[in-house]
């Protein structure tokens, strides 16, 4: 019996092939394929200088394997990644603004400090099986994604200082997805000190996460900043929410079950706690 991994590998090659061989035929629109090879990609990264920022914008890079690539802080603006496997890739500091990266496989990948202001993040695939392992899960500490709209499992994720203002992550219809996967999953994710302003996190599953402010020589510092963000019908289960802003945000239907508040802000303003649910299990 052939394994999972060499039937993933074997059916990369096979539509690989289809896609060349239907283009060449002009059977398909050439829009389908990318515009440089792996290999081109590769090469090009190898040579770059580090810090170069190599230029890769405004590029079709469907379906591409480029995994474990060092992309060097690259210039990857409005580039379209859709489908490519970028597991183990670093693409920290590189400036992803406006590209399409749905449906790529970011097992391992960080983009720690990249840009992605304004792109689009949807169904990544960022475990190998469906029981999330914490060493697999993609970084993106102190990451710019500034209306951004993403949607996946990111269990255990590091969005530390990452700035997700204006933030899309809610599902596309409220009776969620035929999929596995029918909100987004912050379950256990860092996201101290993370920028949610406006933020869209409706129905997301917030368990665990961690958003609560930093200890600097005994002072305690604003924490995540999710004035005016839409957490309906989120589960912050036991989330930390220790010296966060919560001016203005939506909590209805929210489960409010063991969540902390210690010292957070605007409490006196969260609208829709009456409609929240366990609200008399929040930790002051």
């Amino acid at each position: 019996m052939i394994r999972c991994g060499k039937r993933a590998a074997i059916a990369k090659i096979v539509f690989s092939w289809a896609i060349g061989a239907a283009v060449a035929s002009g059977l398909v629109s050439p829009a389908l394929a990318a515009d440089l090879s792996a290999r081109d990609i590769a090469i090009l990264l190898f040579h770059a200088a580090p810090a170069s920022h190599p230029s890769l914008n405004n590029r079709n890079l469907m379906r591409l394997d480029l995994a474990g690539l060092d992309f060097k802080k690259a210039d990857l603006r409005q580039s379209n990644f859709f489908g490519s496997d970028l597991s183990g890739a670093n693409l920290s500091d590189a400036d992803l603004s406006g590209a399409k990266l749905d449906r790529v496989t970011l097992i391992g990948a960080r983009l720690d400090h990249a840009k992605l202001d304004d792109g689009s993040l949807m169904r990544p695939s960022t475990f190998s099986g469906l029981t999330p392992l914490p060493h697999e899960a993609p970084s993106l500490k102190g990451a710019s994604l500034k209306r951004v709209h993403f949607f996946g499992d990111f269990t255990g994720s590091d969005f530390s200082g990452s700035d997700l203002t204006d933030s899309v992550c809610a599902p596309t219809s409220k009776s969620g997805f035929i999929e596995h996967i029918w909100r987004a999953i912050f379950l256990g994710a860092n996201l101290t000190d993370t920028n949610l302003t406006r933020a869209d996190m409706t129905r997301a599953q917030l368990s665990f996460a961690v958003l609560k402010g930093a200890i600097l020589h005994g002072t305690n510092l604003q924490g995540a900043d999710l004035s005016g963000a839409d957490l309906s019908g989120a589960d912050l289960t036991d989330a930390d929410l220790t010296g966060a802003d919560l001016t203005d945000a939506n909590v209805a239907g929210a489960d409010l079950s063991g969540v902390r508040l210690h010292g957070a802000n605007g409490l006196e303003t969260l609208k829709g706690l009456s409609l929240a649910r366990n609200s008399e299990k929040i930790v002051r």
